[in-house]
């Protein structure tokens, strides 16, 4: 039987820990995934507005083949500079890419729109260098989902988005784990009902338990979210396998099927769905059959924490759409 891991979050997968810093008068926040050590890692994006930094270095052919830290973030463009405050951070623990006696943190980074939500924007100063200062510091291994980090002012065409994670243990022993943050154009739930299009793909209970619905109606149309021009969906996906960048880029790849599992119509022009790829190498290298399982398991796990941040999201004041709970708990 398909198992999770002990926390059923990314940080199952040993090595890596995650810290998030938000705040709710702004209705944004930052999420942070480190390893205790560097990590290979890859990139892969399919949304037709993605907003991302570091993300060149990530080709297979670069010279940097390792990185500190992912960052996924809110504030549009003003949110790639939460990247810079991981780095400071990084900096002072003496982490980076050695270039002589410098060191220089290796933290890409994707952004998403939360830019219309409600939220106080009008700031003096940009906040997202200290958000993800403060993320870096809270980073561990166990982590909200929901209304929680660059999930905080996240929406989807029906519903509240959030943070989402989930992991799965492969009969071959590698560890198989998502972190999204899931502000779709789209929906995570079948037409007006609460049952999530990644039913067929939960372990568990882990978002209800409702299973699949019963009419799924048209899919063409489905809600969207498409006047505010407030959209993007990002994530990361990890194994403790020994991968190449090359072949993160694949897993990269593979766990984009996740978010087309779970959310209608997802990868459009006006979202900027991004994925990143992590792998820790505490495993061996896997064989090609490997690799195909890694890829499979990565689209399940990424459709799984995509309904899991869609059913942990809380109602709060000020929302622009209902939570699940708010709405169906």
């Amino acid at each position: 039987m398909t198992r999770t891991g002990p926390r059923n979050l990314i940080t199952d997968v040993a090595g890596l820990r995650v810290g998030q810093a938000e705040d709710h008068a702004l209705r944004s926040g930052v999420t942070v995934l480190v390893g205790d050590v560097p990590f290979v890692a890859g990139v892969h994006v399919m949304g037709g507005a993605p907003g991302t930094r570091e993300t060149d270095l990530l080709a297979p052919d670069r010279a940097v083949q390792e990185v500190d830290a992912l960052v996924l973030a809110g504030g549009s463009a003003f949110g790639l500079d939460a990247a810079s405050g991981v780095a400071d951070g990084l900096r002072a623990m003496g982490r980076g890419f050695a270039v002589g006696a410098a060191r220089v943190p290796v933290v890409p980074a994707a952004i998403l729109f939360d830019l219309i939500n409600g939220g106080d924007k009008d700031w003096a100063e940009n906040p997202y260098r200290a958000l993800g200062r403060a993320a870096l510091d809270a980073a561990g291994e166990r982590f909200e989902i929901g209304t929680a980090g660059a999930g905080t002012g996240a929406t989807t065409a029906t519903l509240k988005g959030g943070i989402g994670s989930a992991s799965v243990l492969l009969p071959s022993g590698e560890t198989v784990g998502a972190l999204v943050a899931v502000n779709a154009l789209g929906s995570a739930t079948v037409g007006e009902g609460p049952q999530f299009w990644a039913a067929p793909f939960e372990i568990g209970e882990e978002f209800g338990g409702l299973g699949a619905a019963a009419e799924f109606g048209d899919p063409m149309a489905a809600p969207t979210k498409l006047a505010q021009h407030a959209n993007t969906t990002i994530g990361i996906v990890a194994t403790d396998a020994a991968l190449t960048q090359a072949q993160c880029t694949r897993l990269a790849v593979a766990a984009h099927d996740g978010l087309a599992r779970a959310l209608v119509p997802s990868h459009t022009l006006m979202d900027g769905d991004a994925i990143f790829a992590a792998a820790t190498g505490a495993r061996g290298a896997p064989d090609l059959a490997g690799q195909v399982t890694l890829g499979h398991a990565a689209a399940c796990v990424m459709a799984r924490a995509v309904a899991r941040a869609i059913h942990a999201a809380r109602p709060m004041s000020g929302d622009t759409v209902p939570a699940w709970s708010g709405r169906f708990g």
